[in-house]
């Protein structure tokens, strides 16, 4: 790399570290803040999964199929890690569906929706059931 007259040089190791850091905090992602909702079916998910009111999952956009967020409630700060196994919400301006008992947890099952950020905290691709 060069600024101005100068030359630096990262070393490999350096890079390594940059890479796991960036790939472990999900950095180049960032936080989203919108609104949350919640469904309660048990048909089919866009994963292919039975869908399952009762487990930790969550419907994202575009996150890959398996990938752990960090969902919280930023009206009460509760916080639950959730596995992505659908896609959705359909509605403007929401981010995330979880299941009626991620809500229960997250604290908003009589309102239907709050608003909340979503951290990725791992990639890997893996069933969620």
């Amino acid at each position: 790399m060069t600024h101005g007259n100068r030359a630096y040089k990262l070393s490999f190791a350096a890079l390594c570290c940059f890479w796991t850091f960036f790939n472990l905090t999900g950095a180049g992602y960032g936080s989203q803040f919108g609104k949350a909702s919640w469904y309660a079916m048990t048909s089919l998910t866009a994963s292919g999964e039975r869908a399952n009111p009762n487990a930790m999952t969550v419907a994202h956009r575009s996150l890959k199929f398996g990938t752990r967020i960090l969902v919280t409630n930023l009206r009460n700060s509760q916080s639950v890690v959730l596995c992505v196994n659908d896609r959705g919400p359909f509605i403007k301006n929401r981010i995330v569906d979880v299941t009626k008992a991620a809500a229960h947890k997250l604290g908003f099952v009589k309102s239907g929706w709050t608003d909340v950020r979503v951290d990725v905290i791992d990639r890997k691709s893996r069933r969620c059931s």
